[in-house]
């Protein structure tokens, strides 16, 4: 079978090759998936460099999320069928014809639901929303994230509009509200004005923000935390520009406001069982309704793999690029 595979970290448009692997066989509660689609994430290009939280092995396999066909049912596999199109997360590997996955953690795709949509089902979306589940907030709520034209800010937007929360949304850039009005999102405002805290508050009508959402560091940390109200929650969801939150001292014991860090693949690995299932099932709904999108940029074959990763690198980008294999 072809699969990408790199000797060495580095960019990934210089060090993925597509090279011949054995077929591997399905051990007990394990399958094995025919790989039809798979996104390219940003952990998966910062685990190639040798910077993500997860180091492996070289020479080391590539992908984390797919959408494939059942091939092959491992001993004990009883659930699922041969032909059965599901949706993989987390399974380190999938950048191939073929990769080997629990069985537990599939999620079987609805045919309602596009390929394009199911192999992007997992990862950035269940990220999302389980996220909006972490923030511990109610219909009628309001909260407010930077980068909220990135990818996970606007699925956390439209998952939180079609439960009832109302979200402010941080963007750097003026022309980052127009993107996000174009996806129906409103209630954005851009940091780059001079009154853009004055905007944030007629938005709001002055309603408490209950917690906020950091994807950058630096100042914007900040600037999230001085808009909640007393008692409110910040939450630490990525460092896009600096690994350091610059923020207030003075918000921190005035507000008494309280600091989180949220990592999904921790969060997930302790979400009880009848929790992962609802909201899988949140999400599979809003997409076939259309309250969630997830658009593409690029569909790429595999040995096209350098210019797909500049695709997914390229500023402005709206949308997943996918490997085909």
């Amino acid at each position: 079978m072809r699969a990408l595979i790199h000797q060495e970290f580095g960019p990934a448009e210089d060090v993925l090759t597509l090279e011949d692997r054995p077929l591997p066989e399905p051990g007990p509660g394990q399958v094995r998936l025919r790989i039809a689609l798979s996104p390219i994430h940003n952990h998966d290009l910062w685990t190639i460099r040798g910077t993500y939280g997860f180091k492996p092995a070289l020479p080391a396999a590539s992908g984390t999320e797919a959408l494939g066909i059942v091939d092959a049912l491992g001993e004990g596999v009883e659930h699922l069928a041969v032909g059965q199109r599901v949706a993989s997360g987390g399974t380190f590997g999938v950048w191939a014809e073929y990769a080997l996955t629990n069985a537990a953690g599939l999620i079987p795709v609805p045919e309602a639901l596009a390929d394009e949509q199911a192999a992007q089902l997992i990862s950035m979306p269940f990220s999302a929303i389980s996220l909006l589940q972490f923030l511990d907030v109610a219909e009628g709520d309001w909260i407010v994230q930077n980068a909220a034209n990135g990818a996970v800010g606007r699925m956390l937007a439209q998952l939180a509009a079609a439960r009832g929360i109302n979200v402010l949304g941080l963007v750097r850039r003026r022309d980052g509200i127009d993107e996000l009005r174009a996806q129906g999102i409103e209630h954005v405002v851009s940091t780059e004005d001079d009154d853009w805290r004055t905007q944030a508050t007629a938005i709001t009508g002055g309603a408490p923000i209950i917690a906020g959402v950091d994807s950058v560091g630096g100042d914007s940390s900040g600037d999230v935390l001085s808009l909640l109200a007393e008692n409110g929650t910040l939450v630490a969801f990525g460092a896009m520009n600096s690994p350091i939150m610059n923020i207030s001292s003075g918000d921190v014991i005035f507000k008494q406001a309280t600091v989180k860090g949220f990592w999904g693949s921790k969060v997930s690995q302790t979400m009880d069982a009848a929790t992962r299932r609802a909201l899988f099932g949140e999400l599979i709904a809003r997409v076939s309704e259309g309250s969630l999108t997830l658009p593409v940029a690029g569909v790429f074959d595999a040995s096209d793999v350098a210019d797909a990763v500049r695709a997914s690198n390229a500023p402005g980008r709206i949308g997943k690029v996918l490997l085909k294999f």
